[in-house]
């Protein structure tokens, strides 16, 4: 996931934002293993991953390497500035043979990473199309998903029910909604500290039908919905009905367990923490549709495996991820659930864990399913800045939403043919 285009995940926040502990770590894998330098027959393999935010996921990491009996494996947990490293080890031939980080088309075009349809095989039916079409360029696969991690509107629901308010499930109910759950003590929605877009911005352009961009890559939003669609954004915006200057922004469930807020924009991620808080007095929804006739709409961000093309070995490289991320069900739902809390993006594996058939979590394994949208390959960190740029010229300073789409429009377009040509 792009920083400068979709919503920001929790874990990238974390990462980039160093709110968990300083000092990179690097471990080879192994020593407690009963293993030597000999593993595998003399192969090494250097895996890298950013630094997650729940306890647990680095230990974590560091057993999955040590188990593997084809090679050693040092692993490389970066706690900060994770995407700059990354791209400037991937110029060198010092850089890592396995790594995590989210697809763009750059990466194939400029073959910095290897397909891996090989590996994967019959297995791609087994992971949604989503996440396939999120890793793939010309008809090639090469990353795979690791984990899922859908955003979504939480709402508490002893809130609503004093209120006499149903789940919104049109924009303008939202609207209402949350201007009516509005108090001197607690506001009715909490989108982010920036004030009603940011985190939404993807999923409402969803909801009206459109993408950053169309099957055949071209400028996906050109159009009067989009306008339509800024000009409720800013309806929300200007409502006085949005949380800001929380004292963590939207990826931490804590101002909605405080009761801060009665509706927040979160993700699955969070909802281990609002158990904790407040128990199962709330409900899950995607973002309703912002346009009559539109859908509801749920981003479906995550991270992606991924092989580099300079590995050292690119055969064994791939043999580890096959084995890491498709033959061991086990790792991969220990590594989805056991720490953070997310959905394996297998879907055999989503439809047999324990903690994601029932309740609310179940309801958002459905509710992804059905509305979720992930990134796409072609649309780039700098076309994510001029849609951004869009949204909050219009929404939060006044600007003729005309006029900022058509800018928008010309630079996606002027971007496209430079990426594309």
């Amino acid at each position: 996931m792009s920083l400068a285009h979709n919503p920001l995940s929790r874990r990238r926040l974390l990462a980039l934002g160093g709110l968990a502990a300083a000092g990179a770590v690097t471990a080879a894998c192994g020593s407690n293993s009963g293993t030597n330098a000999d593993k595998g027959g003399g192969k090494a393999l250097a895996q890298w991953y950013h630094q997650y935010g729940e306890a647990g996921t680095q230990q974590a990491a560091l057993k999955y390497a040590a188990a593997y009996d084809k090679a050693k494996v040092t692993v490389t947990w970066i706690p900060s500035e994770y995407d700059a490293k990354l791209a400037s080890a991937l110029l060198s031939n010092d850089g890592p043979d396995v790594f995590e980080s989210h697809f763009n088309v750059a990466m194939a075009k400029s073959k910095q990473v290897v397909p891996l349809d090989d590996i994967v095989g019959d297995l791609k039916s087994d992971f949604s199309d989503v996440d396939i079409q999120a890793n793939s360029w010309d008809g090639k696969l090469y990353g795979i998903r690791m984990i899922d991690d859908p955003q979504l509107l939480y709402y508490r629901k002893s809130v609503l029910e004093k209120a006499n308010i149903k789940p919104p499930t049109t924009f303008d109910e939202l609207i209402a909604a949350a201007k009516a759950l509005t108090t001197k003590t607690q506001k009715g929605l909490f989108v982010s500290n920036s004030g009603g877009y940011g985190p939404i911005n993807g999923p409402a352009l969803y909801s009206t039908g459109q993408n950053y961009l169309t099957a055949d890559n071209k400028v996906g939003f050109d159009s009067d919905k989009t306008v339509e669609m800024l000009l409720k954004l800013k309806e929300l915006h200007n409502s006085k009905a949005l949380l800001t200057g929380a004292p963590t922004d939207w990826w931490d469930p804590s101002a909605f367990n405080q009761g801060l807020a009665a509706m927040t924009w979160n993700g699955l991620w969070a909802m281990p923490g609002i158990i904790k808080a407040i128990g199962e007095d709330f409900g899950v929804l995607p973002l309703p549709p912002v346009l009559a006739g539109g859908k509801p709409a749920i981003y479906n961000g995550g991270w992606t495996t991924f092989v580099s093309a300079k590995a050292k070995d690119v055969d064994a490289a791939k043999a580890f991820v096959k084995w890491l991320w498709l033959d061991k069900k086990e790792y991969q739902e220990d590594w989805s659930l056991n720490y953070g809390f997310h959905i394996p993006p297998r879907k055999s594996l989503a439809a047999t864990a324990t903690k994601l058939t029932s309740g609310n979590a179940a309801e958002v394994v459905k509710l992804a399913g059905q509305y979720g949208v992930g990134d796409q390959p072609a649309f780039t960190s700098t076309m994510g800045t001029a849609y951004g740029d869009m949204v909050t010229n219009v929404v939060a300073k006044g600007a003729d939403a005309k006029t900022e789409l058509a800018t928008a429009v010309k630079k996606v377009t002027d971007e496209l043919a430079k990426v594309l040509g």
